[in-house]
C-alpha cells in the first residue's frame, strides 16, 4: 500500500516507518528539514519535506496516496495547537485528492477515555501537565469524527521507553481498569499500521495500552 506519514519523525512515527516498510509498504515520510530526517534508506522510503501548517504542500504530498498515517506531535507547553491544525489540513488534503483512509495517534483520556484514567492523571496530570496536548488532542479527534473518512483514531496510553511486546490490550471498554495504562511507541505503530486494511474499528477510537 502506498501510504503517506506525518510526524515520520516523532518517537511512534519513526516505529511507524520501520515497521511499515518491513511490510512492505510504499511510504512517504512527510518532515519539515528531510536532510535531517535521520531516517533509514530504503527503495520504498520517500521523504518529503513540507509544513504541516501549509494546506498546499500538504495536499500535494497526499496526491498519489492510498492511505494517511497521522502521528503528529508538539512540545508539551506548545499552545499553538499544531496537531489539531495539521489535521485538518491533512482532512482538506485527503478530500481534495480523494484519499480515503486516515489513521490518527491521539492520548488515552481523551472523551470517553478519560474514565480510565487514575484520580492523580485525572484530576492534576491531564489538565495541568498535559492540558495543551489534551487540548489539542480533542480539537483533533473533533475534525476527524466530523469528516467523511474512513478513519480511526488510536488512543495510546502512557508511553514507556520498553521494547515491542507484541501483545497489549486494544479496543476495550471506557469502564475497563485492570491496565497497565503504558505501552511502548513500537507496539502503538505496530496497531495503528493494522488499521491500515482492518474495519473492526472503523469511525472509532480504540485505546491501545498493557
Amino acid at each position: 500500500m502506498k501510504v503517506i506519514i506525518f510526524g515520520a519523525t516523532g518517537n511512534v512515527g519513526r516505529k511507524l516507518v520501520v515497521q511499515a516498510l518491513a511490510q512492505g509498504h510504499a511510504v512517504s515520510a512527510f518532515t519539515r528539514n528531510s536532510q535531517d530526517s535521520g531516517l533509514a534508506h530504503d527503495n520504498n522510503l520517500k521523504t518529503i519535506e513540507g509544513d504541516v501548517l501549509d494546506q498546499a504542500s500538504v495536499a500535494a504530498a497526499i496526491n498519489g496516496h492510498e492511505a494517511v498515517i497521522c502521528a503528529l506531535g508538539m512540545p508539551l507547553n506548545n499552545k499553538d495547537g499544531l496537531r489539531a491544525k495539521g489535521t485538518a489540513n491533512i482532512i482538506r488534503g485527503m478530500e481534495k485528492n480523494g484519499v480515503k483512509r486516515l489513521v490518527c495517534l491521539s492520548g488515552l483520556g481523551i472523551g470517553n477515555s478519560r474514565v480510565l484514567m487514575p484520580f492523580f492523571y485525572k484530576y492534576f496530570i491531564l489538565p495541568v501537565i498535559l492540558r495543551h496536548v489534551y487540548a489539542d488532542h480533542a480539537v483533533q479527534e473533533e475534525h476527524i469524527k466530523a469528516s467523511a473518512l474512513d478513519w480511526v483514531i488510536v488512543r495510546a496510553s502512557n508511553f514507556s521507553k520498553s521494547k515491542a511486546k507484541g501483545t497489549y490490550w486494544r479496543g476495550f471498554a471506557p469502564v475497563d481498569r485492570a491496565l497497565k495504562l503504558k505501552i511502548s511507541h513500537a507496539d502503538v505503530a505496530d496497531f495503528m499500521l493494522r488499521q491500515l486494511a482492518d474495519d473492526a474499528y472503523l469511525h472509532s477510537a480504540p485505546g491501545v495500552s498493557y
